[in-house]
């Protein structure tokens, strides 16, 4: 347990967010507990992961989450281990909420992202069809942001855009798409800043002048 590599989880803690300043310690061992020193919190090693107050085995329930991410069916692994489907279904929601947060304070706080290749794929669900767009970071092949939804519409590749926006600072930016004019569009209305005048109203938005777009032709 090394207290430098966490930090408080209470929200009104002023010490929230803040690793490897010495504002967290060590409260029970054998518990796998911390306390926060500002405000006296006490806090498990496991909080706002999957395994917060699961008295299943880890092996168990990473087994489980391994499983049902693919899309294997919730009733084939109750059927296979034996669990009641509200703790598969539950531990595969809290599996969603912690990817989720990794990705809003690893990969989105904004960078030089240089060249983006985007894509939107046909999905196949025991629900029925769905469209993933998806888009990732060239240089490094870092996935950075992902966009579900029923349809292949200018919603969805608008969404993907915007998440692609808060990882993006503003440089210059080569954006690779399959051609299709929702990408453009997507683009042009998301790379863009606000230009502060001072004056009342809402600002006129300004289009980052370093933009290029480029189609990928598949061979």
């Amino acid at each position: 347990m090394d207290p430098t590599t966490v930090c408080c989880s209470n929200p009104v803690c002023p010490a929230r967010g803040h690793v490897s300043r010495g504002h967290s310690s060590i409260h029970a061992r054998a518990e796998k507990r911390w306390i926060c020193t500002p405000c006296h919190k006490t806090f498990a090693a496991t909080k706002g992961t999957v395994f917060d107050r699961v008295r299943t085995a880890t092996a168990l329930v990473v087994t489980v989450v391994t499983w049902r991410a693919p899309g294997c069916p919730v009733q084939a692994i109750v059927a296979a281990l034996g669990f009641d489907e509200r703790p598969v279904a539950a531990w595969a929601a809290r599996a969603g909420r912690q990817g989720q947060a990794v990705q809003e304070q690893v990969v989105e706080p904004p960078r030089d992202v240089g060249h983006v290749q985007a894509d939107a794929l046909r999905v196949k669900t025991p629900g029925g069809i769905v469209w993933m767009a998806l888009s990732l970071l060239v240089k490094t092949r870092w996935w950075l942001a992902g966009e579900v939804s029923v349809h292949r519409d200018r919603r969805l590749i608008r969404g993907l855009l915007e998440r692609v926006h808060r990882c993006a600072l503003h440089r210059p930016l080569v954006c690779c798409t399959d051609g299709w004019s929702a990408y453009i569009r997507a683009i042009r209305a998301t790379c863009r800043d606000p230009g502060q005048t001072g004056g009342p109203g809402r600002p006129r938005w300004s289009p980052w002048r370093t933009v290029c777009i480029a189609q990928g032709v598949m061979r």
